[in-house]
C-alpha cells in the first residue's frame, strides 16, 4: 500500500472538504485506483476499462485480510460483512447506491462473487491464512499468555475512568488520528517467497521465549511501544498475475480475428471507446466473470493434463495436430504464451460489450480438446469436481447469467442497465460456506416491452434468441432472424456478442435444473411475446355501426396459438371481443375498437413478459434454496437516480426508490448514529445533512401524498390527477408546477429536480390484465401459460380487485427497508465520472454533483470525528472478557463497566480508542475493531488447546490406569479359568455319552405320545368344514397313522354336517346349487352373490295384513320372493319402482305403496328368461303368447337380487310345469314388447374403481341400447 496514490481513506484527508475529497478522488482515479474508502464504506469510480485482474489469488489475499491491510476494494468492504457474519452472527446488507451507468450491476456481480468463492482460500495453506498470530511455547498457560499481552502494552493505554467512562479522550486524540493513516504492506510474495516465509516462521516460533503480538503495525506513524515483530520478509511485496481472457473470446484472441468484432455506431463512436461494463477481469474485453474463470479454470488444466499424461503416444499425437479449439486448455495455454502485449493493449480497448456469460464448465474442456476421456474417467472427474460449494457456485453465475439476459437492457446511459432491482439473500452457516441463495426482485420496467425509447433497445433476450439461436430452435418457435421483422424491437439492432451470448443463456437454464419442457416453454413464451407485438387491427364497421376490428395478418394469430397451444378463434376472441366467454365461436362478447384492441395487447405483452420472469425467479430460488435456516448476508441493487428528456411514471417510481433508499441511508447512518452519541452523552458537534425526508412525504404520505392521490378511484383522467396533485402538494417546497397549459409537474428529488409529463400515469399505474384474457390463456395445454394465469382457472374463487403498480412499488419497499433495517449495512458509493464512458476523463461538475447528492460529505465528517463500532456493555463484556485473567471466567471484582475498563486497560492497543458511554462502548478506528477481534481469535484458540492438552492428558491417565488394572485382572482370571477348564471337559465327555443313550430311548416314545395328545389341540376351530383340508403335521415315522387318522376324521366331519340340515337350510342349499348350474361361468355378478343368503323376502310381506287378505283370493299365500325392483318402461328406457312378489304358483307386481296388484301372471306362461354375461342386474321375462302375453309382451325388470329371482322362478316353473324354463344368457337377444319385437344389445362400457352406478338405457326404434 506503499504504491498507493492519494490518501486511500478519505477520512486521513488533513485538509478535509469537498474539494480534497474531490481531488483526491481525482487523482486516484487517474493512476486506475477506483477504490477509495470512508471509514468501512467504499466510493466507486467507473473506470470504463479492464483495470486488473480479479483472480482467486486476490480473493484469498482480501479474504485473509483485514480491510486496512491492503488496497481499498470492494472485496476488503465484502469480506468486512463476511467476517461480521461470522464473528458476530448477525445478519449483514451490502446497499450499492448511485445513478445509471455508475457500475452497480459490475460491482454486485463482483460481490456475489467473491462470496461464492471465499471458501476456496481453505486451498492456501494456514499460515497465510492467519497472518498475526500469538507467538507462544506449548507449555505456556492462558494466564502467562495474558501476561504477555500486558507486557507488550502500548505506552499510551492508561486509562482513567469519568463520570461517563470516556476513557483519554483529550490525550488519545493524537494517538487515534496516527492510527487512521498509513496503510500497511501490500499483498503478499509470490509462492516459493511464502512458502520460504513459513519455513522462517515456524522456526522462529520454536525459538521464542514469550509471547509476543505479530500484528502489521508499520503503518502507525506513533511512537507508541510496541515489542519487537518477527521480521519475515524484507521489501516490497511484488504479485503479477498472467494476462488472461475468458473463454468466451480465446477464439478472437488466438486466431487474431476483428473481421467480426461490433462495430459500434458513429454516435457511440464519439462518446464511447471503452466497454460499458466495469470491466475487472477480461484483458480483451473486462469480463467481469473471469475470476470465476480462472477458479474453474485450473480445475480444468489439472483435470485435462491428468488425462494427456495417461493417455498413450497415438492420442497424444493426434491432440497436438488439431487446431485451436474455443475453451481448449491447449489454447488457454497457447494463448497465455504468445499473446503479445500491443494485442493485450488493442484487446483492452475493445468495443465489444462486455456480458456476464460464463462458458466455464468442465464438461466444455472435454468437449473442446482432441482428447476425448472414458466414461468412467468423466463421470470421476465429474463428481470430484462437483462439490456442494462448486454447484452453488455454478447456479449461482449462471442465475446471473439468465437474469441479466431477461432484466438488462441496453439505455442511453448504460449499455447494459439492470432495469430491476434485486435482493440477493446468501445464506452462509457457522462455517463460512454459502449454503443458498434466495433472490428477490423489484419493481421490473415491464413498460420497455412495449414502449421503447429511440437509442435504446428492448431487453437482451430478444435479441439473444433471434441471432443466437439454431435454425431448428427459430423454426419451431416460428421466428425468423431479422430483428426488423418484430414491432417491439422497431428501431433498434442486434449485436455481434448477442449471437455468442445465447448459448450461455440457454446453457445457464440446463445448469439450473430446469427440465428441457420447461426450457422450450420459456422459449415459447418469449417469442409468442415478440409474435404478439406484430398483431396489427385493423378497424371495422359492423353493420350496426358500431365500431370493431380484426386481426389482418391472421397467419401469425395462427402462428402464436401454436405456440401456446391454443384454439386460433379462442386467441382472437381475447384480444377483439370484451367479456367474450373464451369458445370457439366468432360471435361472443361485444367488440372493441383497434385501439383498445391495442392497448389489450400491449398489456398482454407486459404481463406474459413479467409473468415469466417472476416465474423464472421463482424456479431459480428453489434450486438455490438452502435445507435449513442460516444467517443472511443480503446483497441489493436497486435502481439509481434516472433523468431523461422525458420523464413518465417509470422514471416517478425509479426516482421514488432512490429517494427511499437515500433516506434509509441517512436516518440510519447521518442521523441515527449522532442522536446515539448525545444519548450516550459523548462530547458531540452536529454534522448537518440533507435530510429527504419531506421528499418521500411528499410522495409516499397517507391520503395526500402522490402514490396516494394516483390510487384515488373518482379520478378518470391524467388532467384531473394533475389538478388534484396540485391541489394537494402546491404548499410543499419540493413540489413545482410547470405551467398553467404544462400537463406536468416537478418535483425537487435529493439528486436534482425532475420534469414529470403526467401523460398516461393512470393507464400505467392501472396496468392490469382483463380476466376474460387470463381466463382465455388459461385455456392453454402448455402448462407453463396456465401456471402464468391462475385467476384464469374457472374453479378458482374470484379474487380481490387487483392492486395498483404504486400501491404494489410502495408494499415492495416498505417490505425491503424492514429487511434492510433489522440488518448491519455495509455501503458501497457508485459514482459516474463522465457521461460519455470514456475512460480516464474526469467530469468535475458531474462528480461533485453525485458527491453532493449522495451525502458523502457529511459521511466522511462523521467517521472521521465520531466512532466506528459499537456494542452495549453486556456484549461488549461477554464478548472480551476472555482477554483479561481477572475477567475470565468470572468477574467478581465489581460493576461489568470495571470489568470492559479493566479489559480496555490490559489490552496493547490505545485506550484512546475506546470510549464508555452510559449503556455502550464506542471503538473509533475500524483498525482497531479488528485488532481487537484478531486478539479475541488467538485467545480463543489458545483456550482450545489449553482444554485440548488438559482433556488428552485427562484421557491418556485414565486409560492407562484402566489398561494396567485390566491387565492384573486378566491374568489371575486366566490362570484359574484354565485349571477349571481341563476339569470341566473331562467331566463333560462323561456325561454326555451317558445322556446321548438316555435321550435316545425316551425320545421315540415321548413323540409318540405327544402327536397322540396334541392332535386335537393342534386342529383348526372350523374343522367341523367339509371343506376344510387342515390336519396338522405329523413326524416323518408316523405318517401312515397320520394319513389313516385324517381319512376316518373326513368322514366323521361329512356325517355331523349332514345331520345337521333341516328342511329348510336344504332348500337353501338347493337353490344355490341350482343357481350354481345355471350362472357359473356365465354370469359376470354371480360370484358376488354366493356368499350372500337368499333370504326371499325382503320386505317382509308375508306380515302384512292387506297382504293376507289380497293372497287369500289369488291363492298366492306362500311367498317365494318380495321385493321392490325396478321395471324398465318399454318406449323410453326410464326405471320405475314396482313391488315384486313371487309367490309357488305366479308372478305378480303390485303398487309398493297401495298393494294393489297390476299384473299377475301364472308361472306355466313364463317359458323363458334372458340376461347378459355382464354385471348388470337386468332380467328379461319372456311371457308365452297368450292374451296376456300379446297384450303387454315381456317384463324387463332390474334389481340387485337378479341371481336369486332368476334362480327361485326357475325352480317355481320347474315344479309348477314339470320342466325347467329356457335360461338365455347373450349380449343381444330378442323381446317381445306387445306388438313389437325389440333387440336388447348390451354393451360393455369399461371397469371404474369407483362405484358402479345404474346401467344406462336408450331406446333407438326397434333396438334397446344398454350401456353397463
Amino acid at each position: 500500500m506503499e504504491q498507493e496514490i492519494g490518501t486511500w481513506d478519505s477520512v486521513l484527508l488533513e485538509n478535509l472538504s469537498e474539494d480534497s475529497f474531490i481531488s483526491n478522488i481525482h487523482q486516484r482515479y487517474k493512476r486506475d485506483h477506483i477504490y477509495t474508502y470512508i471509514g468501512t464504506s467504499v466510493v466507486a469510480l467507473n473506470p470504463y476499462h479492464h483495470i486488473s485482474e480479479h483472480s482467486l489469488d486476490n480473493i484469498r489475499n482480501y479474504g485473509n485480510k483485514g480491510i486496512f491491510q491492503l488496497p481499498p476494494h470492494i472485496y476488503g468492504l465484502t469480506n468486512l460483512a463476511y467476517q461480521s457474519l461470522k464473528d458476530h452472527s448477525e445478519d449483514q446488507c451490502v446497499l450499492l447506491t448511485g445513478e445509471g451507468g455508475a457500475g452497480k450491476t459490475e460491482t454486485f456481480k463482483m460481490i456475489v462473487n467473491f462470496l461464492t468463492h471465499i471458501q476456496d482460500r481453505a486451498l492456501c495453506s494456514s499460515s497465510s491464512g492467519t497472518p498475526n498470530v500469538l507467538r507462544k511455547q506449548s507449555s505456556t498457560s492462558s494466564a502467562t499468555g495474558v501476561a504477555a499481552m500486558q507486557t507488550h502494552r502500548r505506552a499510551s493505554s492508561s486509562c482513567s475512568a469519568t463520570g461517563n467512562y470516556v476513557i483519554c479522550k483529550a490525550s488519545g486524540a493524537a494517538a487515534s488520528s496516527s492510527r487512521r493513516q498509513s496503510p500497511s504492506p501490500g499483498p503478499g510474495p509470490s509462492q516459493r517467497a511464502r512458502t520460504r516465509t513459513e519455513s522462517i516462521e515456524r522456526q522462529a516460533r520454536r525459538n521464542m521465549r514469550e509471547k509476543i503480538v505479530e500484528f502489521d503495525f508499520t503503518h502507525h506513524k506513533s511512537t507508541e511501544n510496541i515489542s519487537t515483530l518477527l521480521e519475515t520478509v524484507g521489501g516490497a511485496y511484488a504479485h503479477t498475475h498472467p494476462t488472461k481472457s475468458c473463454f468466451k473470446h480465446q477464439q478472437t484472441q488466438v486466431s487474431n480475428c476483428t473481421a467480426n468484432a461490433y462495430v459500434p455506431t458513429p454516435k457511440a463512436t464519439a462518446c464511447s471507446a471503452s466497454p460499458k461494463y466495469m470491466p475487472h477481469g477480461c484483458r480483451q474485453c473486462g469480463h467481469s466473470k473471469c475470476t470465476r474463470a480462472q477458479s474453474l479454470e485450473k480445475e480444468e488444466r489439472d483435470a485435462a493434463l491428468l488425462l494427456m499424461h495417461s493417455s498413450n503416444s497415438r492420442l497424444s499425437t493426434a491432440h497436438h495436430q488439431t487446431q485451436p479449439q474455443r475453451g481448449s486448455c491447449s489454447n488457454l495455454v497457447r494463448q497465455l504464451s504468445t499473446e503479445s502485449q500491443p494485442e493485450r493493449q488493442l484487446n483492452m480497448g475493445s468495443q465489444q460489450r462486455i456480458s456476464l456469460y460464463d462458458a466455464h464448465k468442465l464438461s466444455k474442456v472435454f468437449g473442446s480438446t482432441s482428447v476425448s476421456p472414458t466414461p468412467s474417467v468423466s463421470s470421476s472427474l465429474h463428481r470430484r469436481h462437483k462439490s456442494p460449494n462448486q454447484r452453488l457456485r455454478e447456479c449461482v453465475t449462471c442465475a446471473d447469467v439468465f437474469l441479466e439476459a431477461m432484466g438488462n437492457a441496453c439505455t442511453l446511459k448504460n449499455t447494459n442497465s439492470s432495469r430491476y432491482g434485486k435482493l440477493f439473500d446468501i445464506e452462509i452457516d457457522f462455517k463460512g460456506d454459502p449454503m443458498g441463495v434466495h433472490i428477490t426482485h423489484y419493481m421490473l420496467e415491464k413498460t420497455r416491452i412495449t414502449d421503447t425509447i429511440i437509442g435504446e433497445r428492448n431487453f437482451h433476450i430478444f435479441y439473444q434468441l433471434l441471432l443466437g439461436a439454431d435454425l431448428q430452435l427459430l423454426k419451431s418457435l416460428k421466428l425468423f432472424r431479422n430483428v426488423e421483422k418484430y414491432e417491439l424491437l422497431r428501431n433498434t439492432t442486434g449485436m455481434e456478442e448477442d449471437r455468442t451470448n445465447f448459448h450461455y443463456t440457454k446453457r445457464s437454464l440446463d445448469v439450473l435444473g430446469l427440465s428441457c419442457d420447461e426450457i422450450n416453454s420459456i422459449f415459447r413464451v418469449i417469442a409468442v411475446v415478440l409474435k404478439l407485438g406484430n398483431f396489427i387491427f385493423v378497424p371495422v364497421t359492423n353493420i350496426d355501426g358500431t365500431e370493431g376490428c380484426q386481426v389482418s395478418n391472421v397467419y401469425e394469430v395462427q402462428e402464436t396459438a401454436q405456440l401456446l397451444n391454443l384454439e386460433a378463434q379462442i386467441l382472437i376472441n381475447c384480444l377483439t371481443r370484451a367479456n367474450s366467454t373464451n369458445s370457439t365461436q366468432e360471435d361472443v362478447g361485444c367488440e372493441m375498437d383497434a385501439r383498445q384492441a391495442s392497448s389489450n395487447r400491449n398489456t398482454l405483452c407486459r404481463t406474459l413478459y413479467s409473468r415469466l420472469f417472476t416465474w423464472l425467479v421463482n424456479k431459480i430460488n428453489e434450486s438455490l434454496k438452502s435445507t435449513q435456516r442460516e444467517k443472511n448476508l443480503a446483497l441489493l441493487d436497486f435502481y439509481g437516480f434516472e433523468v431523461s428528456d422525458h420523464n413518465s411514471f417509470e422514471q416517478f417510481a425509479i426516482n421514488y426508490s432512490a429517494e427511499k433508499i437515500h433516506q434509509n441511508f441517512v436516518f440510519n447512518v447521518l442521523r441515527s448514529e449522532q442522536e446515539l452519541y448525545l444519548r450516550e452523552g459523548l462530547e458531540w458537534s452536529r454534522i448537518d445533512y440533507f435530510d429527504n425526508e419531506s421528499i418521500c412525504e411528499l410522495i409516499d404520505k397517507p391520503s395526500y401524498g402522490i402514490l396516494s392521490l394516483i390510487n384515488e378511484p373518482h379520478l378518470s383522467s391524467n388532467e384531473a390527477l394533475l389538478l388534484r396533485v396540485q391541489q394537494c402538494c402546491a404548499g410543499h417546497p419540493n413540489f413545482m408546477t410547470s405551467g398553467s397549459n404544462s400537463m406536468s409537474f416537478q418535483i425537487r428529488h435529493f439528486a436534482n429536480v425532475v420534469n414529470y409529463s403526467i401523460h398516461r400515469f393512470l393507464e400505467k399505474n392501472s396496468d392490469t390484465l382483463p380476466k376474460y384474457i387470463s381466463a382465455g390463456f388459461y385455456q392453454s395445454k402448455l402448462a407453463l401459460v396456465q401456471s402464468l394465469f391462475p385467476e384464469g382457472n374457472p374453479r378458482r374463487q374470484a379474487s380481490k380487485k387487483p392492486t395498483t403498480l404504486s400501491s404494489n412499488i410502495r408494499t415492495q419497499l416498505q417490505t425491503l427497508l424492514a429487511i434492510v433495517k433489522h440488518r448491519r449495512a455495509h455501503y458501497v458509493f457508485c459514482i459516474k465520472p463522465n457521461e460519455c464512458k470514456q475512460s480516464h476523463q474526469f467530469d468535475l461538475a458531474l462528480v461533485q454533483h453525485q458527491v453532493r447528492y449522495m451525502s458523502l460529505m457529511p459521511l466522511v465528517h462523521l467517521c472521521r470525528t465520531g466512532h466506528c463500532y459499537h456494542l452495549s456493555h453486556v456484549k461488549f463484556f461477554q464478548r472480551y472478557k476472555l482477554l483479561n485473567s481477572l475477567t475470565w471466567p468470572h468477574f467478581h471484582g465489581g460493576s461489568q463497566v470495571e470489568g470492559i475498563a479493566l479489559i480496555i486497560r490490559n489490552l496493547p492497543l490505545p485506550s484512546a480508542e475506546f470510549t464508555i458511554g452510559t449503556k455502550n462502548v464506542f471503538v473509533r478506528s475500524p483498525r482497531t475493531v479488528y485488532e481487537l477481534e484478531q486478539f479475541r481469535r488467538l485467545r480463543i484458540a489458545e483456550l482450545a488447546v489449553l482444554i485440548q492438552k488438559m482433556f488428552r492428558m485427562y484421557h491418556a491417565r485414565k486409560r492407562f490406569n484402566r489398561m494396567r488394572h485390566s491387565q492384573m485382572v486378566i491374568s489371575s482370571a486366566w490362570r484359574t479359568w484354565r485349571a477349571r477348564e481341563e476339569y470341566r471337559t473331562l467331566k463333560y465327555k462323561r456325561q454326555v455319552k451317558w445322556a446321548v443313550e438316555v435321550i435316545a430311548r425316551y425320545y421315540h416314545q415321548w413323540k409318540i405320545r405327544q402327536y397322540l395328545l396334541t392332535i386335537p389341540l393342534r386342529l383348526p376351530p372350523n374343522t367341523l368344514s367339509p371343506l376344510s383340508g387342515e390336519w396338522p403335521a405329523a413326524p416323518g415315522f408316523l405318517a401312515d397313522a397320520s394319513r389313516l387318522l385324517r381319512s376316518i376324521y373326513h368322514r366323521w366331519k361329512c356325517y355331523i354336517y349332514r345331520n345337521s340340515f333341516d328342511q329348510t337350510a336344504r332348500n337353501r342349499m338347493r337353490e344355490k346349487v341350482t343357481a350354481s348350474i345355471i350362472f357359473k361361468d356365465r354370469k359376470a355378478s354371480y360370484a358376488q352373490s354366493v356368499g350372500h343368503p337368499f333370504v326371499g323376502d325382503y320386505v317382509r310381506l308375508r306380515h302384512n295384513q292387506q297382504w293376507k287378505k289380497i293372497c287369500a283370493e289369488t291363492n298366492d299365500q306362500y311367498v317365494v320372493f318380495a321385493d321392490i325392483i325396478n321395471k324398465i318402461a318399454r318406449s323410453s328406457g326410464k326405471f320405475v319402482p314396482i313391488l315384486l312378489v313371487l309367490s309357488t304358483s305366479s308372478l305378480l307386481l303390485l303398487d309398493q305403496r297401495t298393494l294393489q296388484i297390476k299384473y299377475r301372471v301364472p308361472a306355466s306362461e313364463i317359458y323363458r328368461m334372458s340376461l347378459s354375461p355382464y354385471l348388470d342386474d337386468i332380467a328379461v321375462f319372456h311371457v308365452k303368447a297368450s292374451e296376456l302375453g300379446r297384450k303387454k309382451g315381456d317384463f324387463v325388470f332390474q334389481t340387485g337380487h337378479v341371481i336369486e329371482i332368476v334362480t327361485k322362478m326357475f325352480l317355481v316353473i320347474q315344479n309348477a310345469t314339470g320342466k325347467p324354463p329356457e335360461i338365455h344368457i347373450s349380449t343381444e337377444f330378442e323381446a317381445n314388447f306387445g306388438q313389437q319385437t325389440v333387440i336388447f344389445s348390451f354393451k360393455y362400457g369399461g371397469m371404474s374403481e369407483l362405484a358402479q352406478g345404474p346401467p344406462k338405457v336408450t331406446r333407438k326404434a326397434n333396438r334397446m341400447e344398454i350401456i353397463v
